[in-house]
């Protein structure tokens, strides 16, 4: 049972808290006119090491992966509201290696990790507008919530110790909060993932089960110019401890990230953005440092 509690949280960091790890971003429930539809090309590189319960026989482990995604958005109204419908597919490649017990193990993983549904709607300070009214009306403070879907299609297989998908449903519910003062914006999220069973883990014939991870973020932007910003982000997440055939449950994560975002505005409703984040804490999960470059193409009806 030690054994199949040590690829439990090795698969976990592979697949789970590197796909926690990303969801790092400001301004996502930012305002928008309806009908407006945009698409996304990102590159992430995250490399670092990982932290384990000190009972789990797993040590010196190290990762670098790189995660190339597309996603596609589109906001229209709903009950007189800003309704935003996000779907992003990531393919992730790289290698996990570290010591299991006395053995040294090295992994290497290619493959479509899970495809992510997002629906948010702003409750308050975003009413449904064409774009002619949209750029007339006054900004004020934002309350939406938002209902995230990992659906289970990613590669994996049930005799390998390290999968990129998880073979299982997972969904996030959130809140979020964007205040704007001036030209400075702050935003506070606050969700947690619910993880469904899998009935087919290593080494085929276990399940794997996981409790809920729950997670806060904080950003803080300022606005040079319309379309340029800059911010100051953070999250913390903790929980997630998982458990194997009934088994005992592994100790729970516990993760503090902190990272910098720029929007950089290009002709023809284009932006480059700019990220970066690294762990600052990490009492059990992974510790990495992560880049990422995307490109958004933006249309309006």
């Amino acid at each position: 049972m030690v054994w199949l509690t040590a690829v439990a949280v090795w698969t976990l960091v592979f697949a789970g808290t590197f796909a926690v790890a990303q969801d790092l971003e400001p301004r996502v429930y930012s305002a928008s006119p309806v009908g407006t539809s945009f698409l996304q090309f990102g590159f992430s590189r995250s490399h670092g090491d990982v932290v384990f319960d000190p009972t789990i026989p797993l040590t010196n482990v190290e990762a670098t992966l790189y995660a190339p995604a597309v996603a596609v958005s589109h906001t229209f109204g709903l009950f007189g509201r800003q309704t935003l419908l996000s779907v992003g597919l990531p393919y992730v490649w790289g290698n996990i290696s570290g010591d299991v017990g006395t053995q040294s193990a090295t992994a290497y993983r290619s493959g479509l990790a899970d495809l992510r549904l997002r629906y948010s709607v702003n409750l308050h300070g975003s009413p449904a507008q064409p774009p002619d009214k949209f750029a007339r009306k006054a900004r004020t403070y934002i309350i939406a919530t938002s209902l995230t879907v990992d659906v289970p299609s990613g590669q994996y297989g049930p005799s390998n110790l390290i999968n990129i998908g998880t073979n299982r449903w997972a969904i996030k519910p959130e809140l979020g909060f964007s205040y704007p003062i001036r030209k400075f914006d702050v935003d506070l999220y606050a969700g947690a993932w619910f993880f469904a069973t899998n009935g087919s883990y290593y080494p085929g014939s276990a399940t794997r089960s996981q409790e809920p991870l729950t997670g806060v973020q904080a950003h803080f932007s300022y606005t040079v110019r319309r379309r340029l910003w800059v911010a100051f982000d953070s999250t913390w997440y903790g929980g997630g401890a998982v458990s194997v055939s009934g088994g005992p449950e592994t100790s729970r994560l516990s993760n503090t990230r902190l990272g910098a975002t720029g929007s950089i505005p290009l002709p023809d409703q284009q932006s480059i953005k700019l990220a970066y984040s690294t762990g600052v804490y990490g009492r059990i999960g992974a510790s990495f440092n992560t880049v990422t470059v995307s490109w958004q193409k933006t249309w309006l009806r």
